[in-house]
């Protein structure tokens, strides 16, 4: 299949880089896969990087919820061989991930991405709230962050740190 990715124009299912977004496997070289996975083309880009230890599935927005049984297959597959595996999934799927297996496993990194486009116009009070689906749902209360406090430099990833990555 081939996917167009919104990455650096790259077609293609996979391109090979350094993890730049400020996850435990920050800095290491990182297979990331472009629409629904598959296990022999990710295992023949393994055996020709064998440096990868983490590969980064959903990349470019590409996770299809509807296909979530096929994803975690694939996923515990190469969780099973030790590799880290990071889902990089919609908020609206949070429950979805939260029944599969994959969330058992500790080198699993869900990685939930929150649109939140324009985020410096909403101004210095903005306030992003960790809810529960209703009141004392499934968690022990809520949390609620500044949006300035977590927009430290510590966690910021410029665009410009994504074109290092080469397509294969």
């Amino acid at each position: 299949m081939d996917t167009k990715s919104a990455h650096n124009g790259f077609k293609g299912q996979y391109f090979t880089g350094t993890e730049v977004e400020q996850t435990i496997m920050y800095g290491k070289p990182t297979l990331f896969v472009v629409g629904e996975p598959d296990l022999e083309g990710i295992q023949h880009q393994l055996d020709a990087h064998p440096d990868i230890q983490h590969i980064y599935f959903g990349a470019n927005m590409s996770f299809n919820a509807k296909k979530l049984h096929a994803w975690e297959a694939v996923i515990m597959d190469f969780l099973r061989e030790e590799y880290w595996c990071t889902l990089d999934f919609d908020i609206q799927y949070v429950e979805d991930v939260l029944e599969t297996e994959m969330v058992e496993q500790h080198r699993f990194i869900p990685m939930i991405s929150a649109k939140l486009p324009y985020i410096d116009q909403l101004g210095y009070n903005a306030v992003l709230k960790l809810d529960d689906m209703d009141f004392k749902a499934s968690n022990p209360g809520v949390w609620c962050h500044r949006v300035r406090d977590l927009m430290s430099t510590e966690s910021f990833t410029d665009w410009s740190k994504y074109e290092e990555d080469k397509p294969v």
